[in-house]
């Protein structure tokens, strides 16, 4: 009865909403500070971030260690880069496949650095910086191997051609393992940018654990920058087995001063800096207003990290007013995710997701629900009470509010009633697009399954996938809510590493506040009533 008359009071108090949705938003900001113990109540966040760890422990290539949580995954790829002379065993797949894409991957541990980086102490707090970190170095022990010459980088084992044509687990794959680098001759800026960026910011992470290993770390994305500016060329021209599958729209221009920003963070060296501010307008930094942040188009994430460098730096006024077109630029993404610009807004399903396309939407969910959570520190640092948008002014907590309806409709606030985290709640896809969770464990029948049976036998089963790939956020409903839990509808039942990463700050972040806010929930909730 309490909500409902506070419902009615936001209403009556916010009759000048442009839409319905403005005014949700607005009024959740209000319910995400009064009542975090129904929020926590609603969803478990500290659940559903051991779960989005646990994940990319199903996601590993390679030799698997002692400690490995996911027991139905076995050893696989233990070959890979044998026929070329070099060592890629290890790293990740990046989906429901056997291939290891290199541009996808680096994504995955750039925002997964990221993460950390911001919200480590939450992270710490929840018991799982110690996974977290595992989950970064796996990624990062393989680049290493990846980059075997300054210019040099190994960026795809496999094909996906080849590797479609067949439905098996891991451990049995018979696939070709041909492993496809990028070179001075046959360039590609774009996944070496992208995987400078990642070893940037892992450096970052790795700083006080373990300085030698963060030391490497950044040597690598230092040579791999050079690497990547000074040979110029997109990355799916040189690998053409990777344009039909991970193709770079938006160019190399986003990878160059993606890397750049998180060498700058890495090691404060104004060169860094200087390219960003330099290279603003002719790279499209300052130029590109989006309105999605993924593996591809970097635009959005630049301009909410240099938003964000800042407010933390020194730099001359000329630089200064750079740095403030790509803040801009940041504040033009904000406000389109939360319906506050005029005309250019994220589109929404009538149950409240943010939706820009059929494929894989999730992948754009939960990176949007990072940058919003982002931001909404980054004005709370720069003493900014409220960001000013075309059609209005939000305060930080509304930048929240967004973001955790986000996250709770993935968990199972949505008209589907169901949670597009895999193994979280009671409800969950049960036919996973994914060759090794479909298939019986390798550790529980040792018998090999060829190429073709998988398809027989085990692709077009009726039942539920035999293996939970806990923690996977599958690509989720259409723009009307609507899901279809089936093995065949990859569109929406595969998951990808890029769609989790994003997750486990914004978990993290949303699990620390609940428990902020528990301890002081009554009398917060007596002062408001």
């Amino acid at each position: 009865m309490v909500i409902g008359s506070m419902k009615k009071e936001g209403r009556q108090q916010r009759s000048g909403c442009r839409d319905l949705l403005s005014c949700f938003v607005s009024v959740a900001a209000v319910l995400w500070v009064v009542l975090p113990v129904a929020a926590a109540q609603a969803f478990d966040y500290k659940d559903a971030l051991s779960k989005s760890l646990l994940y990319f422990e199903a996601q590993r290539s390679g030799r698997l260690p002692y400690g490995q949580r996911v027991t139905w995954r076995g050893h696989s790829g233990l070959t890979d880069g044998l026929q070329q002379g070099v060592d890629l065993v290890g790293g990740y797949y990046d989906a429901g496949d056997h291939v290891k894409f290199g541009l996808p991957m680096a994504f995955t541990i750039t925002m997964l650095s990221w993460s950390v980086i911001e919200y480590g102490d939450e992270i710490a707090a929840a018991g799982e910086y110690h996974h977290a970190l595992e989950a970064i170095k796996w990624g990062t022990d393989y680049f290493i191997k990846a980059h075997t010459h300054p210019y040099v980088l190994w960026a795809e084992v496999g094909d996906g051609d080849t590797d479609h044509y067949c439905w098996q687990r891991p451990e049995d794959m018979t696939t070709p393992r041909q492993a496809y680098k990028i070179d001075t001759e046959n360039p590609g800026s774009d996944v070496a940018g992208e995987t400078a960026a990642a070893m940037a910011a892992a450096s970052i992470v790795f700083r006080e654990s373990d300085a030698h290993y963060s030391h490497l770390l950044l040597h690598h994305a230092r040579k791999l920058f050079e690497f990547a500016d000074k040979h110029r060329g997109k990355y799916d021209s040189s690998i053409r087995e990777a344009k039909s599958y991970y193709p770079s729209w938006s160019g190399y221009e986003d990878e160059l001063l993606w890397a750049a920003l998180w060498l700058h963070k890495a090691t404060g060296t104004p060169q860094y800096m200087e390219y960003v501010v330099s290279n603003g307008k002719g790279f499209g930094g300052t130029g590109w207003a989006m309105t999605e942040f993924s593996w591809d188009a970097k635009y959005a994430g630049i301009q909410i990290l240099a938003s964000k460098l800042l407010s933390a730096g020194k730099f001359s006024a000329a630089q200064r007013h750079v740095l403030k077109q790509y803040e801009s630029k940041g504040e033009h993404y904000i406000c389109a995710c939360l319906n506050k610009n005029n005309g250019s807004n994220l589109h929404r399903t009538p149950g409240g997701m943010l939706f820009v396309r059929q494929w894989n939407n999730m992948q754009y969910v939960s990176s949007a629900a990072f940058l919003l959570i982002a931001y909404s520190d980054y004005l709370k640092e720069a003493r900014r009470d409220v960001l000013r948008c075309p059609a209005g002014a939000v305060r930080p907590q509304e930048l929240v509010a967004l973001a955790t309806s986000q996250v709770d409709y993935i968990l199972g606030a949505n008209p589907m009633g169901i949670s597009y985290m895999v193994g979280y709640g009671h409800k969950y896809p049960m036919q996973v697009h994914h060759r090794g969770s479909s298939i019986v464990s390798y550790k529980r029948s040792k018998g090999f399954i060829g190429c073709m049976q998988g398809y027989y036998d085990w692709y077009g089963r009726r039942g539920q996938n035999p293996n939970v790939v806990t923690g996977a956020l599958v690509g989720g409903p259409d723009s009307h809510d609507r899901f279809r839990d089936h093995r065949g509808n990859y569109m929406q039942t595969e998951a990808c590493t890029y769609n989790t990463a994003p997750l486990v700050g914004v978990l993290a972040k949303l699990h620390q506040h609940v428990q902020e806010m528990t301890t002081s929930s009554s009398l917060s909730y007596l002062e408001f009533a």
